[in-house]
């Protein structure tokens, strides 16, 4: 192992650009986070996992506050080329993408089998309402705990966290899109009662039918983002992002 590893709770990690990325593969992720859920809930809290891609990275070496959020994180997986090319460029290389929407469609196929419970929070309404329902005819055997739509006003707050932590779910999925999911789960973190937190972007959306992922060649050749591009041009301003990662994280390989 190089010397920009060290060991953490979750195993191996690699540090780029000052964020510590997890080097499971997706099969460990989702065993590690397999045996998190089937304990009873920790005395110190929920287990926060956050699925980070360069804009993240880029955002928290601005934003000192977000930094922070990632450094008090469980786990951070590498969900983005940019990260898994970033960490071969430092000799120490991730063994894979583990992205928020994989990763999420496999812990349900597991809570399929182990009856674990989702709380969903994040999108519109209708999307919300769709994409649990399709959730539960894929997966009938997963508890659904509850949902509740992202437009909600601030003095509405209380009282969707208060309805999260009466649930108790093994896993609370909020998709309201990085980096505000990852503020929204650190400033209610002591309170939702939860067992395991993600962040899964637009990944209700895929589900509910609102968005298209790209085709699975695409995927292979890692130019998802592209694909993105060309569905939504008016993400072209976040692309730029993506370049200028790329040379800081090239300048910045050796760093510890």
């Amino acid at each position: 192992m190089s010397e920009s590893s060290n060991r953490t709770g979750s195993g191996a990690t690699v540090t780029i650009m000052g964020v510590p990325f997890s080097k499971m593969t997706m099969d460990e992720t989702i065993r590690h986070l397999g045996e998190i859920a089937d304990r009873p809930a920790p005395p110190s809290g929920l287990y926060h996992v956050v699925t980070a891609n360069p804009e993240i990275v880029t955002a928290a070496n601005k934003d000192p506050k977000l930094m922070r959020i990632l450094h008090e994180a469980g786990l951070i997986t590498p969900d983005g080329i940019g990260i898994v090319l970033a960490s071969r460029w430092k000799k120490d290389p991730v063994p894979e993408r583990v992205t928020g929407y994989d990763m999420l469609l496999r812990l349900l196929d597991a809570g399929n089998r182990k009856r674990w419970s989702f709380y969903f929070l994040g999108t519109d309404e209708a999307t919300s309402r769709k994409a649990v329902e399709t959730i539960a005819a894929r997966y009938p055997n997963v508890r659904i705990a509850g949902r509740h739509n992202g437009y909600f006003r601030p003095e509405e707050e209380p009282g969707i966290v208060e309805s999260i932590a009466a649930a108790a779910p093994d896993f609370l999925i909020v998709a309201m899109g990085a980096p505000a999911a990852e503020f929204w789960i650190w400033r209610n973190k002591e309170k939702l009662g939860a067992k395991i937190v993600m962040g899964v972007g637009g990944s209700l959306d895929i589900i509910g039918g609102k968005a298209k992922r790209a085709p699975e060649l695409w995927q292979r050749l890692n130019i998802e983002w592209l694909y993105r591009l060309l569905s939504q041009p008016s993400r072209w301003r976040r692309q730029l992002v993506l370049p200028v990662f790329a040379m800081r994280a090239f300048l910045r390989r050796n760093e510890r």
